[in-house]
């Protein structure tokens, strides 16, 4: 009987998916207005890495790190690259772990309760209010810090509680607009957004620090998440029959292709779940993923100003070290949208029994190479120059040891 009506569905799903293009359809509207959304959820997340540079004064942060060995001044440097614009304050190196850090204080609060809102509730409403919340509270970041350290504290914690539903909140979206054999594609076009929001904005806070001031990075990157919840409060739906201009092709393809897919009862097998390897396989390397990436995007511009030696100016696009900040997202950004396509592929070729198996395989050891790679060139700027002295050193010592073999062979 069952097998039956996985005969009846199959075809019915074919046929509607060749009549249901992807071109300008409501659910990949919906991807990119996503792909958006989670560029400003990243954009408004790692802004203050680098505006943390200039916010501080240059004399106290070198008395602090004295002692610690940094790379040789660059000779492109000027003295005029390093003045800096706007109030500067001396906050020390546990004043700035906080600020750096208090934003996910907040974040992991509202996970899980985030998830069960948005299945309650729905998705639209909390991821909107979500980013609208943590965009007018990056407007408030330079007033705060103007005040005190501890203002900027409590307003990244906040902002923190804000973006933490934004995860669960677009999962419960998904939910109910992915079919089953666009998932992985619609899910990747959207959260592809947070690598590309990464990539841009953190050269982009470098030139606008630069050329006008560290307060404009909070304010231009808050005006554009605001636009966006706009947007996104007028376009989004919770669900394809509350969508306002879909069509009824799509409304009905989505829906019979979501038929069976949803549970309705509310029991979780929670002892399971925290006993079964396979979830752990998949906790233990995402734990360790988001390690090395939350601490490269928190400390990057910092490790690049203090240890390695770079400028404001040389931390953007106009000069080649400035994109070291970019390497990791760019790398994740480049394998995250193929291998979502690559499910689609094998879900019509493959073999049932090795589709889900080797693609979580896949993703999982390019996620942890992206980062490893990444953390190893970030590793390899500062070792550079100690090896190329002790290149100079070596080869200044063969040079002399030539020298004294040929005077002694020419000694009688």
């Amino acid at each position: 009987m069952e097998g039956s009506a996985e005969e009846d569905i199959q075809p019915l799903l074919s046929r509607e998916r060749k009549r249901v293009s992807a071109c300008c359809s409501a659910r990949y509207n919906l991807a990119i207005l996503a792909f958006w959304g989670f560029f400003v959820v990243y954009a408004l997340r790692v802004n203050l890495s680098v505006a943390m540079v200039e916010m501080l004064d240059n004399n106290a942060t070198l008395l602090k790190n004295e002692s610690i060995e940094a790379c040789p001044t660059h000779s492109n440097s000027t003295p005029q690259n390093n003045v800096k614009k706007g109030k500067v304050y001396n906050w020390d190196s546990e004043i700035q772990g906080w600020i750096l850090s208090s934003f996910f204080y907040g974040y992991i609060v509202t996970q899980i309760p985030g998830g069960y809102l948005a299945g309650r509730f729905g998705g639209k409403l909390l991821l909107g209010f979500g980013i609208l919340g943590t965009s007018v509270l990056t407007l408030l970041t330079p007033p705060a810090a103007a005040l005190s350290a501890y203002c900027v504290i409590a307003l990244r914690v906040i902002e923190g509680l804000g973006e933490g539903v934004t995860f669960p909140a677009m999962h419960a979206m998904w939910a109910k607009w992915a079919p089953p054999v666009e998932r992985s594609t619609l899910l990747s076009l959207s959260y592809a957004g947070a690598q590309f929001g990464t990539v841009v904005s953190l050269p982009l806070s470098g030139i606008i620090c630069f050329y006008m001031d560290w307060s404009y990075v909070f304010y231009i990157f808050g005006v554009f998440g605001i636009a966006w919840c706009l947007l996104w409060f007028w376009l989004a739906s919770d669900t394809p029959e509350t969508h306002r201009t879909i069509s009824n092709a799509e409304r009905e393809y989505i829906i019979s292709s979501l038929h069976g897919q949803h549970s309705f009862t509310n029991y979780v097998p929670w002892g399971s779940l925290w006993t079964s390897l396979p979830l752990w396989a998949i906790i233990v390397p995402h734990f360790c993923y988001n390690w090395t990436f939350y601490t490269l995007l928190t400390l990057l511009p910092t490790y690049m100003e203090e240890i390695l030696q770079f400028d404001i100016k040389e931390m953007s696009l106009k000069r080649r070290h400035g994109r070291l900040m970019g390497l990791m997202p760019v790398t994740g950004s480049l394998y995250n949208v193929p291998l979502g396509i690559l499910p689609t592929s094998m879900w019509l070729t493959w073999p049932s029994h090795l589709k889900h198996h080797w693609l979580r395989r896949v993703y999982m050891l390019g996620m942890l190479a992206a980062t490893r790679t990444s953390t190893l060139a970030i590793r390899s700027c500062h070792l550079m120059p100690r090896i190329l002295r002790r290149q100079r050193r070596w080869n200044e010592l063969r040079r002399r040891s030539w020298l004294t073999y040929v005077v002694q062979a020419s000694l009688p």
